[in-house]
């Protein structure tokens, strides 16, 4: 199983709280209600941080976490029609790509 995991900031001049409100009851919609993401997506999250004493604060407004069955589901999903032009436009309006950081994992658990 293939995972992509991105460590998005948000873009300029936006709020955090706006940030967490579009990615969640914007962004994270559409991308689940296109067709592709039910044939090909086997899992999607989007985490936010939290307040946590003791802890640093964040470096990133967001996570968000897409796993795929493998590469040819990958490759599918993101040359669809609907991915290219309904969700993929919907990003640069929230995510400093920038600033953002992605990583493609094997993800394995452990407990």
């Amino acid at each position: 199983m293939i995972k992509l995991a991105f460590m998005v900031r948000r873009i300029e001049g936006m709020s955090p709280e706006e940030f967490v409100r579009h990615h969640r009851e914007q962004h994270a919609p559409l991308f689940a209600s296109i067709p592709e993401a039910k044939q090909y997506v086997r899992r999607y999250t989007i985490s936010h941080p939290i307040e946590a004493p003791n802890y640093p604060a964040p470096t990133y407004d967001g996570l968000t976490e897409i796993w795929f069955d493998n590469w040819a589901d990958h490759d599918a999903f993101f040359a669809s029609d609907n991915y290219k032009t309904l969700v993929q436009p919907d990003e640069p309006t929230f995510v400093s790509f920038e600033t953002s950081f992605s990583l493609v994992t094997e993800e394995r658990t452990v407990i």
